[in-house]
């Protein structure tokens, strides 16, 4: 009996060490520091979101904007896995990283986006789905596609445009599939199709560290311009949040943390109805910087849209505009490490993201009501276009940058 006794003894030892091992691992993956390459990646990609929104804002007649500034910079570190010379070294320009050797930089970007997008760490919902099309005369090279999946997860697929209406439901497909739904079209046409085509299909989802009062959701109008408002249901609490009044710049700045604590909903709102492209001229990272330095925990009664927005932009143009000036030129590309041949240009990059803001998250921390904490709080009534970001707190990257101009509603009445 007492040899039973003492082999059970032993198992459960053996179980608790594995346990506890298996525990110190799961910690020690959680403080795992980011590699020099990867935290610079981090910084620089901020940089470029805000270089790459302020280009996007130009387009005459685009409304709602968003944009993953790390999983554009995964999608120039694959523009570099297949390029040559100075088409791939123009990458790195784009990216202000040009001292950065070739396997430091796509194992950097790797790096970083794997940290990012890691739900169960950060708690969020991010599905990332990555597509390379090429004309069916196109071989993709081995290497090319072992080197791809790797770094960036990216798939690859031969698309024939002859029947252009079957390849662009084709592709919207693929991104509704990968999507759960939430993404049902990236493009309704494709202008260039004798180059290669990157596409990004992203679905977002935060998960509020503190959710909001699920029966506090009611119908309200959301003042698109002055004379044009759309009925959007609003969701409702009042908590504890960084807040900031810049009473200069005239705007309202709210970051609600998300589930963990990994990263923040940041908001930029100015005190009125107005058009944000004077707020726009002010996005730097050094301003970015300056505000959130400024953040006060302070007793908030937050109002949000609860909406979801799906976002599609190509961004091969602006990537042009910002220093890819060969990999987007028919003439002058040299991607040959896709193919093996000098027979592609980069002829699209669609970025599309479904964002969307619920209810959902950790239960309210109820102790602080009826305290003086949550005294005279501030007001905070997102009914008219804002800015607003996804930081993250550890890699201090922008996950997400983009502005809601236009909510999915039904039009009111014009006020007066």
């Amino acid at each position: 009996m007492w040899v039973t006794n003492l082999v059970a003894m032993a198992l459960l030892a053996t179980a608790a060490s594995a346990a506890t091992a298996a525990s110190a691992a799961t910690a020690a993956l959680a403080d795992k520091v980011l590699s020099n390459h990867a935290t610079l990646l981090a910084n620089n990609s901020a940089s470029l979101a805000f270089s790459l929104y302020q280009n996007m804002v130009k387009e005459k007649d685009l409304e709602n904007i968003l944009i993953s500034p790390v999983v554009v910079a995964s999608s120039l570190g694959l523009v570099a896995l297949g390029g040559k010379a100075s088409t791939a070294s123009q990458v790195k320009t784009v990216l202000s990283a040009d001292k950065v050797k070739d396997e430091q930089l796509h194992a950097g970007l790797a790096e970083l986006l794997e940290e990012v997008s890691d739900s169960k760490t950060r708690n969020v919902t991010w599905k990332i789905s990555n597509r390379i099309y090429s004309p069916s005369s196109v071989n993709f090279a081995d290497a090319f596609v072992k080197s791809s999946k790797k770094h960036y997860n990216y798939d690859h697929t031969k698309i024939n445009f002859k029947d252009k209406k079957s390849a662009v439901k084709s592709i919207n497909d693929w991104a509704a599939k990968s999507t759960d739904g939430k993404l049902p079209e990236v493009t309704k046409d494709v202008e260039r199709t004798d180059g290669a085509m990157i596409i990004n299909a992203m679905f977002f989802k935060p998960h509020w560290d503190e959710q909001f009062h699920q029966k506090m959701v009611d119908n309200r109008g959301f003042l698109v311009s002055r004379s044009h408002t759309v009925g959007v249901p609003m969701m409702h609490r009042t908590g504890l949040y960084g807040f900031h009044e810049d009473t200069v710049n005239k705007l309202l700045i709210l970051s609600i943390p998300l589930a963990h604590k990994k990263s923040s909903l940041v908001f930029f709102m100015p005190y009125h109805v107005e058009s944000l492209e004077r707020l726009e001229k002010l996005l730097t990272c050094k301003q970015l910087d300056d505000w959130m330095g400024k953040l006060k925990e302070t007793a908030v009664a937050v109002s949000l849209p609860k909406v979801s927005m799906e976002v599609s932009h190509n961004i091969q143009k602006h990537l042009g505009e910002l220093g890819l000036t060969e990999a987007v030129d028919k003439t002058k590309a040299d991607l040959s490490n896709i193919s093996g041949k000098k027979d592609l240009y980069l002829s699209n990059v669609f970025h599309a993201s479904a964002m969307e803001w619920d209810t959902d998250g950790n239960p309210i921390n109820t102790s602080i009501f009826g305290t003086d904490k949550l005294k005279n709080p501030k007001l905070f009534y997102a009914d008219h276009p804002f800015i607003f970001l996804v930081k993250d707190t550890k890699t201090n990257s922008i996950l997400f940058l983009g502005r809601l101009v236009r909510p999915k509603g039904e039009k009111m009445r014009d006020e007066l």
